[in-house]
């Protein structure tokens, strides 16, 4: 069997990091031809050290020209710089599949770069969809290209999609751990600290993403995923609080039959399902024991616990720009939470003073896509400064 050809944009990140494990556990399997970062060029040098692989591609600036010409670059590995140095990363000739986890905005042009040549993406970033799903979808269907999920929710409800035709289902339900503050009570939300937020009960992921947890604006970002990737209408999806986080996905068909896929909180297992489909391997991972006693827990998605989550379910039914705000006003207000500017409360209050302050409009091009973003990020950063001490 020929061994599957990867590039990784996002190697230094958690997604990439349990990409490389996967490889390291099934070199039979894969080759990894190409890696990138933002920042992170000593973590990538090291990845192209071990991996021996030939194309590196480091998009700031000012990290990729300290590189150029370093002796931490390997022998054999070539050096691709900026923005541009990254589209060319995902068009190498006969690459398999291109794993997509950077940050924020910056996985949108490289996917569909990857996709108008033909590619399978597996995607991990939510921005990607969430600011350009229309155009990632138009892409895939005038070139050919493909989208595998290689979040966890999203995997696991690709994996029990498979057989079951979509108008035989009722509803899709992304599982919600809840977060770090779960259990705290109503009145002492307005006092929490940014760093007792990162202290989530269940996954180890990044500052970002596990601040959205607490506030469940991550999972309102993946019901609009949800929607371009199975091209189901927002009525049909929702979303269950799942403490375990151990079922990560549920099909409900219109007979009352429930599917779902069960497995340990690890991200192995999505990456990997994404990085072999349609053939599987053993995980390099701990198995859910089925020989011990556990329970698993479902509620409804409390509203005045969460209302980050009833935002996003408005801006998906709104459609147009109003996904791309939600979004990037949740990342401004993460920022001045991080920063200590503003309190955890603070956070839904700017999210929902940007989608009644910021005007819908079509997303038609990627400079559409990215336009709305950095003004609702400038829009944003302005009414956070009007809540600052003077």
């Amino acid at each position: 069997m020929p061994k599957k050809r990867i590039v990784i944009v996002g190697a230094t990140g958690s997604i990439g990091s349990s990409t490389l494990k996967i490889i390291r556990a099934h070199p039979e399997r894969f080759e990894l031809v190409g890696i990138a970062a933002h920042k992170q060029g000593d973590a990538l040098c090291a990845i192209a050290q071990e991996f021996k692989v030939p194309y590196m591609a480091v998009c700031c600036p000012e990290v990729a020209k300290s590189l150029q010409g370093s002796p931490k670059i390997p022998n054999g590995t070539t050096l691709l710089c900026g923005n541009q140095g990254l589209e060319e990363l995902v068009c190498l000739e006969d690459i398999d599949l291109v794993v997509m986890a950077p940050v924020g905005i910056h996985g949108l042009a490289p996917t569909l770069a990857a996709l108008r040549i033909g590619r399978t993406v597996a995607l991990a970033n939510k921005e990607t969809l969430v600011l350009g799903g229309a155009l990632v979808k138009e892409t895939c269907q005038h070139f050919g290209g493909k989208i595998l999920p290689l979040d966890s929710e999203h995997n696991a409800l690709f994996q029990c999609l498979e057989g079951v035709r979509l108008e035989h289902v009722q509803k899709l339900y992304l599982t919600a751990s809840g977060g770090a503050f779960r259990d705290l009570a109503l009145n002492e939300l307005a006092h929490v600290t940014a760093q007792k937020a990162l202290e989530h009960p269940n996954w180890l992921m990044g500052p970002k993403v596990t601040i959205d947890c607490a506030t469940l604006a991550n999972k309102g970002l993946e019901l609009i995923e949800a929607h371009w990737l199975f091209d189901l209408p927002g009525e049909k999806l929702g979303a269950l609080l799942h403490r375990q986080s151990i079922v990560h996905g549920l099909i409900e068909c219109i007979d009352g039959c429930i599917l779902s896929e069960i497995s340990p909180p690890d991200m192995v297992y999505a990456i990997q399902h994404a990085m072999l489909y349609p053939d599987r391997a053993p995980a390099p991972a701990k198995r859910l024991d089925l020989s011990r006693t556990f329970s698993l827990d479902f509620a409804p998605v409390d509203y005045t616990r969460y209302p980050a989550f009833a935002m996003a379910e408005q801006a998906l039914r709104a459609g147009g720009a109003y996904p791309g705000i939600f979004n990037a006003a949740n990342e401004e207000a993460v920022e001045a939470f991080i920063a200590e500017e503003i309190g955890f409360l603070d956070i839904p209050t700017i999210i929902d003073a940007a989608l009644q302050g910021l005007e819908n409009q079509p997303i038609q091009t990627l400079g559409d896509a990215l336009a709305v973003h950095n003004e609702a990020r400038r829009w944003t950063r302005e009414k956070i400064a009007t809540l600052l001490p003077a």
